[in-house]
């Protein structure tokens, strides 16, 4: 197993356990902490060098949380759903995640998925939807976020986002770096997300 996974997992538990929440609690409620771990080999990102700027950002309870995750950033096996051909080579190079535990995490769970989300600053997440329903809480403020038909709302750290199953729902930073936490129940953890604007899976 390895150690920086491992302590993640315990700080993302009594982080998720801290929201006063009736979804986060929900969420929550569904999650089997006693999960096997897998020895997944460590993949970096260049989003990954955002995350110093992200723990300078981030309030006090968040700020534990995501100052483990930098500094372990390199024992873990980062990823990326879409290709340069998909939103161009700049929102790659500022767009990450890692799956802590799912179908495809450091741990292994059936019915429950959740990790971390990269976004560099000028970056665009455009309207998508997927069957799974979906929890984020950013560890950084100041990034806008859409869902349905509204418009962008600029959210605050610790703040909770839910998007119902195949509801639309969209991301974007000004001149800082967003970290999210997420968590997916309720559809196939692994799907790619159908991107509403290009009208595409990606």
């Amino acid at each position: 197993m390895s150690i920086a996974a491992s302590d993640l997992l315990t700080a993302f538990r009594a982080y998720l356990e801290s929201l006063d929440d009736p979804i986060a609690c929900d969420f929550r409620s569904e999650v089997g902490w006693s999960m096997p771990a897998r020895m997944l080999e460590p993949i970096g990102l260049a989003c990954l060098d955002r995350l110093d700027r992200a723990v300078d950002l981030a309030p006090p309870a968040e700020r534990r949380l995501l100052a483990l995750l930098a500094r372990n950033r390199g024992e873990l096996h980062w990823g990326q759903t879409y290709s340069a051909a998909d939103f161009g080579q700049s929102f790659l190079d500022n767009y990450g995640w890692v799956e802590l535990f799912g179908t495809r995490g450091h741990f292994a769970n059936d019915v429950i998925a959740a990790g971390f989300l990269i976004l560099g600053p000028g970056i665009v997440y455009p309207d998508h939807h997927h069957i799974a329903e979906e929890l984020y809480v950013p560890l950084t403020g100041g990034a806008e976020w859409r869902k349905g038909g509204g418009g962008f709302v600029a959210r605050s750290a610790g703040e909770i986002i839910h998007h119902p199953s195949n509801v639309n729902h969209a991301m974007r930073t000004g001149l800082e770096p967003l970290a999210a936490l997420y968590v997916w129940r309720g559809g196939p953890l692994a799907q790619k997300s159908t991107i509403a604007a290009a009208g595409i899976a990606g």
